[in-house]
């Protein structure tokens, strides 16, 4: 147990309790797999999610002073959407809709929690459930496209796209970015065997992305992953390792690059991708398109303090708002329009001042930062409010803030820690 008890975070009480230690890794395990699992509602992760929660709290949880702007920035965006939403309540779709942003904001802290302690081991159990959960999502996507399983292409496909087990393909495809990163780490930097199993993974979860014919997600990929390997590079503690970067990278990007042109060479993925890569689409353009919208809905939340309140943008526009710091505003009026970019943009800026922390987990940090910031980026052209995996990303980066204290104290700790690791 010395691995856990020295490198993670580990609070010195759970040394004594290995099983219970073992439980709760479990159980982040578990967590990361089911968020894969979402079409329904509520879905096993709610479920899985409430569950841990409450085994965590019963074996014990801490709350830090750090989380304390966190908690409060939550509070304050939930309270806006409440009040913003007094008028629809009787509407069962708004009553979920609220019950659902408080039950998110409970995760960000729960997370936040759960990261802030045993950090190294709890991190590598979540990605490798993240990793287990986009594969299970992944091949039932690419099962659905192809119509491999009876009656599969209705459930797993919407509108010829692939959307696996979520409800809506841009989300399936967002989701799997992550795992994406997580295996594309692998791949430059671990041992051969590991890395051929990696690259397997990785191709699995970018084809399903590629099915699921969301340019969000097809750029959120490519911009995320070279970002996240720009810091690796720029992080990495030899000149082997940066090197090995380097070329593992060329050598992916020139694999990738031919097997689209292959792919590309079948006529209904050649004219879907041509289609859905065109920035000529009738939603985006016009004085109500997507981006219309963005400047009309501005200027009524100017005018409007408490807004008009969750799932009523529809009844103004065509369409929803497709702009989730709009939508702060138009669901919740000024309390949320302020406190969730505030929420977002402090934990931006929070991250960049830990990317070069040395910290055991700094893998593991460069995934979960470059995937949120795409995200962050991702919100301006879609509502990104209720999905499950933004809100765990932003609770575990303020887990990792939290975790990292002793660290930017101390820099040789990492050291010490990494040392500790190999020889366990």
């Amino acid at each position: 147990m010395a691995y856990a008890a020295t490198a993670g975070g580990l609070p010195s009480s759970a040394t004594s309790a290995p099983r219970v230690m073992t439980l709760q890794r479990a159980l982040v395990w578990l967590v990361g797999a089911s968020g894969a699992i979402v079409f329904i509602e509520p879905s096993p992760y709610e479920l899985v999610t409430l569950a841990a929660a409450v085994i965590f709290f019963a074996t014990g949880l801490r709350m830090r002073l750090v989380f304390m702007p966190l908690l409060l920035l939550l509070f304050l965006v939930n309270v806006g959407y409440s009040i913003g939403a007094v008028p629809f309540l009787d509407k069962p779709e708004v009553a979920n809709w609220i019950a659902t942003s408080w039950y998110m904001a409970f995760t960000v802290m729960f997370f936040a929690m759960v990261v802030s302690e045993d950090t190294l081991a709890r991190l590598d159990m979540l990605r490798r459930g993240l990793i287990v959960g986009a594969l299970i999502a992944s091949i039932s996507g690419i099962a659905g496209y192809f119509n491999l399983v009876p009656g599969g292409h209705d459930l797993l496909t919407l509108y010829e796209r692939a959307r696996g087990t979520f409800k809506d393909p841009n989300v399936f495809g967002a989701f799997l970015i992550l795992p994406s990163l997580f295996a594309l780490q692998s791949v430059v930097s671990d041992r051969l065997a590991k890395s051929l199993r990696s690259t397997l993974a990785l191709g699995i979860m970018a084809f399903a992305i590629l099915l699921a014919f969301s340019r969000a997600a097809w750029g959120g990929l490519v911009i995320t992953a070279a970002f996240m390997l720009v810091l690796m590079v720029l992080t990495s503690s030899s000149r082997a390792q940066r090197s090995r970067i380097v070329v593992m990278s060329v050598v992916a990007v020139v694999i990738v690059v031919a097997l689209l042109a292959v792919l590309l060479s079948f006529d209904s993925i050649s004219e879907m991708f041509k289609q859905r890569a065109s920035f000529d689409q009738s939603y985006d353009e016009g004085r109500f398109g997507r981006f219309g919208r963005h400047i009309l809905g501005a200027q009524m939340a100017l005018d409007l303090p408490f807004g008009i309140g969750p799932l009523q943008f529809h009844n103004y526009f065509p369409e929803d708002t497709h702009n989730s710091y709009l939508n702060a505003f138009m669901s919740g009026g000024w309390i949320s329009g302020i406190c969730y970019p505030a929420l977002v943009f402090v934990t931006v800026i929070i991250g960049f001042r830990h990317v070069f922390v040395r910290v055991p987990w700094q893998r593991a940090y460069l995934a979960i930062f470059a995937a949120f910031l795409g995200t962050v980026g991702e919100s301006f052209i879609i509502d990104t409010d209720h999905w499950r995996h933004f809100w765990m990303m932003l609770g575990a980066m303020w887990g990792m803030f939290a975790a990292a204290q002793p660290y930017k104290i101390n820099p040789d700790r990492a050291l010490t820690a990494s040392d500790e690791i190999s020889a366990a």
